[in-house]
C-alpha cells in the first residue's frame, strides 16, 4: 500500500511540473540593449519625457499598479494612452526582457 500511495504521490508531482507554466525569466541584459533601441527616447533614465509624473522609477509603478512583469508586458505590447504598442515591433521575449530591464532598474533606482 505505501508503494501505490508513493507511486501516486510521485506521478501528481511529475504530471503537475510537466504541465505547469514556465516561470517569468526575462533576461535583463539583454532588456537594456532593446530598451535603449526603442524605449530610452521616451523613457531615459526611467524618466518620462511625455508624463513626468509616471516614470519608471518604483514609486510611480507602484502608484499606478505597473510594479509587476506581467503588468509592464501589457503596457509595452498593448501601449496606453500616448505610449505606442510595441507587441508588432518587438517578439514576446523581447519584451519580457524590457520588462525585466525595467524591474532590475527600478529596483536600483535607475542607478548603475
Amino acid at each position: 500500500m505505501k508503494k501505490i500511495i508513493t507511486v501516486m504521490l510521485l506521478g501528481i508531482a511529475i504530471f503537475t511540473f510537466a504541465f505547469s507554466s514556465p516561470a517569468f525569466a526575462g533576461d535583463a541584459v539583454s532588456g537594456a540593449k532593446i530598451f535603449s533601441a526603442n524605449c530610452a527616447s521616451c523613457h531615459a533614465g526611467g524618466k518620462n519625457l511625455v508624463n513626468a509624473a509616471k516614470s519608471l522609477k518604483k514609486a510611480d509603478l507602484e502608484k499606478y499598479g505597473l510594479y509587476s512583469a506581467d503588468k509592464i508586458i501589457a503596457q509595452v505590447t498593448k501601449g496606453k494612452g500616448a505610449m505606442p504598442a510595441f507587441g508588432s515591433r518587438l517578439k514576446s521575449d523581447q519584451i519580457e526582457n524590457v520588462a525585466a530591464y525595467v524591474l532590475s532598474q527600478a529596483d536600483k533606482n535607475w542607478k548603475n
